[in-house]
Parts: C-alpha cells; structure tokens; sequence
C-alpha cells in the first residue's frame, strides 16, 4: 500500500473514532422515560469531545444551559425542575442533537438492600406473594416509572449499568420490587405526582458490601480480601461500586432499605454501619439529607440465630436514634415461620408509606410509629410498662397479649401474662415474685401483637442489658 494512500486511511478512522466520541452520552439512568425530582436543582451528566461545549435545553421552561466537558470529556451540571408535570423532553448539543422524551416530573426513591427487598411482585420460587395477581392486574399506570438495576459486583466503582427506565404494566412490575414497587404505586396514588422508584438490590448479601471505603473506616469485623483472591457479593464495597455508584447524584426524595438477615451472626456494630452508610450516601449524592427509611426484621428461626437475632432487632431501632430524618417499619406481626421471606409485602410498604407520608410530605395527620418502649416501673409483683407513640392509646384487637417475658434478679425469663391498663402494659408472672425485667417479642420466633390504637406495631424491646 502506497504510504499516501496508508494515511489517509489512518486519517479517516482518527476522524471517525473522534466524531464517534464526539457525541454526548448519558448514563443510563439519565434516558428517556426518566422521572426527575420536582422542585429541585437535578444534576445531569455525560460525555462529549473534549474541551467542547454541551447545550442542554429543557422543555418545561425552554431554557438553554451550557456545560464544558474536561480533558477527557465529561461534563456535569443542575437544572431546575418545575412542579409535577410531564411529559416532557430534554435536548443535548454538542453540534449533534441528542433528545430524551417522554420525562416525567414527580417524586423519586431508591430501594436497596438484600432479598427480601428485591423478592419481586411475581414472587420467588414455591415463595408467592401475597395478592400478586391483582397487584400485576393494576399495574398498568402511566405516572409510575420502573429502574431495575441488575445484580452485579465490582472491586472498583463503576459509571455503567445494564439497566433503563421503564414504565409499569404487569410485565415490568412483575420482575419488580414487592416493596419498592408498591410503596411507588400508593405514593403516586396519595400524592397524585409521577413516582419513579429505583431498585438496586441483591439477595444474600450484607450491609458492608453495600458501604463504601469511606465509610466503612474504623471497622475491623469484617476483612478486605487481597485483590488476588475470587470476588464475592459479600465483599466489603463490592455492591456499592458496581449498583449504587453508576447513580450516585440522581436526584433522589428519599431511600428504602430492607437488609440485615445476612448480618444477624454479627449484629453488634450494625446500627453504626448503617449510621455510616447512610451518612456517606448523602454526603456523595449531594442532593441533602434525603429521607431513609427502612424495615426491621421479621421473626424467623434463624439457623442457630435464638440469641443474636433479637440483638439486630434492638440495634435496627438503634439506628433510628443515630441517623436523622430516618424511621423503621416494624414487622414483628407480618412475619413467617416457615421462610425468610415474608409473603405479605403490602403491609411492609404501607408502614414505609406512613414514614414518607408523615415526615417526609407533612402529612401530619397520618401515624407512622407504634408504641416506643419508654420506661419500667416496679409496684409489689407487678411490672408496669410505659410507651411513647401512643396519643390515643393501646390495643391487641380483643386478643390476649402474647411474647412477653419477665424476670427477677436472677435474670432467668419466664412467660408473662400481660394487660393493657390505660396508656400502660401490666406485667406479671407467678414464677417472679420481685420483677427487675421485662421483655417484649425478643426471641428469634416470637411474633407479637402489641399496637397503638392507629393500628402501628410496638418493636421488639428489652428493659434490661442482659
């Protein structure tokens, strides 16, 4: 080949591999069908050309914004959005047009956690579901958007999912997110807004995965593998670079989380490491401290999981007092003996609803708490408990009240019968003649039935530190 002919050659493909480059492109989670958060400065990003300019133009208020990509070609800025809306569309320019369509303006959340959060409306194997068919039935609403993440694992962060935006009907909603499925459909129903709702989720696996390194210093109970040995789902930050990072700084209003059966044989720094999580994910996002609320474990007998079991539930409830602008949904009534995976998601996502409901959209009205274990009082045989989150009283819907425990000073537990007297729960046992302790549903099976007269369950709890 004549040299001439060689360069020229050579030429064109430089040429075309930079107008390739050239164009803008978008993470995934930035793409058509995309609901974006109302009312607030929302980042978007890319790539382009080097050392260009990109004029992104949104159509709800038809203004122009300019971004200059860096010497290797990203680039990054906010737009404000308007009220609820849509659809709308949003146009990129580098010289090539780029134009998103069909974008909703609404409210967004992201789900994330272990299995019990992805366990998907259509059920897991020989797992139903409670009322799958009819959720699947209805699913079919255009202002509720779908974001599946796939399950992946990476030792390094990563910008790129398999993942895009889809909109709800019985196919997509299926493969979505029980909980963070319907927790969307009844927010978008009350609020009467476009939900979008973000599933990143992975069964079988534990918080330390879910961390980054930043936050995860200064714990030692779990060891960082050389990079020599295979990579696990349940390596420390694994999760976190390969299904959180690639939409880190997406507009969010607030987070669900759903894990802690893979971290029950080490509970004792859990309510810390969510502390820690939770207050990098905000600090990386950049969008404030969104709500984060979450569910606390169901009663289950977990393999040799008697004693440390009852110690995620008290440190769960811990991280309450820990994180702000945090709440936990109780599921010591709604749980199964025979799985891990409780059936009945709705009333998981309704709990979760009443938090965002009430905290999050001011909807003070609404209950979202059951009675909180407040203080022990001692009168002759009697132990005489008190709660918080009880405005109009207690109830156990005309049934005995079950799972309490009470003891003496020689801390041996004995069932208890209890009473609701007034704003108080009665304790007492013939086998304990002078209580010192009282214990409620803090057992790795023990179910309970203590509510509030809205309807909210009281949270395992201890008065001892036994």
């Amino acid at each position: 080949m004549k040299p001439s002919k060689f360069l020229l050659l050579l030429c064109t493909a430089l040429l075309f591999s930079l107008n390739t480059f050239s164009k803008v492109t978008l993470p995934a989670i930035i793409s058509s069908g995309m609901v974006l958060q109302q009312q607030s400065n929302v980042a978007l990003w890319g790539k382009a050309k080097a050392g260009s300019k990109v004029t992104i133009t949104t159509s709800w208020n038809q203004k122009a914004y300019l971004a200059t990509t860096t010497k290797d070609g990203s680039w990054k800025l906010s737009v404000p959005t308007p009220k609820a809306g849509g659809p709308y569309t949003i146009t990129f320019n580098d010289g090539e047009k780029l134009v998103l369509n069909d974008i909703l303006i609404g409210e967004v959340w992201l789900c994330s956690g272990q299995s019990n959060m992805e366990m998907p409306v259509k059920g897991f194997g020989n797992q139903p579901i409670t009322n799958s068919n009819e959720l699947l039935t209805d699913a079919d609403e255009p202002g509720v958007r779908l974001f599946r993440i796939e399950k992946n694992m990476s030792r390094t962060p990563l910008t790129e999912l398999n993942a895009k935006w889809e909109h709800s009907n019985s196919e997509t909603t299926g493969q979505f997110s029980a909980v963070g499925y319907q927790f969307a459909r009844m927010l978008q129903q009350k609020l009467k807004v476009p939900v979008g709702i973000i599933q990143s989720a992975y069964g079988g696996t534990i918080i330390e995965a879910w961390m980054d390194k930043k936050s995860f210093a200064g714990f030692t109970d779990v060891k960082i593998p050389a990079d020599t040995v295979k990579m696990i789902k349940n390596e420390p930050f694994v999760l976190f670079n390969a299904m959180i990072n690639p939409i880190v700084g997406f507009n969010i209003k607030g987070a669900l989380w759903y894990q802690g059966e893979n971290n029950w044989f080490t509970p004792d720094t859990y309510d810390k490491k969510m502390e820690a999580m939770v207050k990098e994910w905000r600090s990386i996002w950049g969008c404030g401290d969104f709500s984060f609320y979450y569910v606390q474990l169901a009663p289950n007998a977990y393999p040799n999981g008697k004693d440390k079991l009852p110690v995620i539930y008290e440190k769960q409830a811990k991280a309450m007092q820990l994180i702000p602008n945090s709440g936990m949904a109780v599921s010591v009534d709604a749980g199964s003996q025979t799985t891990i995976h409780p059936p009945d998601k709705t009333i998981i996502s309704k709990r979760l609803l009443y938090w965002a409901l009430n905290k999050t959209y001011g909807k003070k009205g609404v209950a979202y708490s059951g009675p909180v274990y407040q203080s022990l009082k001692i009168s002759d045989n009697k132990a005489i408990v008190s709660f918080s989150e009880i405005p109009i009283g207690l109830t156990a819907y005309n049934k005995p009240l079950i799972s309490f425990e009470i003891a003496g000073a020689d801390q041996v537990f004995h069932p208890a019968a209890a009473t609701i007297s007034g704003k108080t729960v009665v304790v007492q046992s013939d086998e304990v003649k002078s209580p010192v302790a009282v214990r409620y549903a803090f057992k790795d099976r023990a179910e309970g039935n203590l509510y509030n007269a809205e309807g909210l369950p009281a949270a395992p709890f201890r008065t001892d530190s036994w």
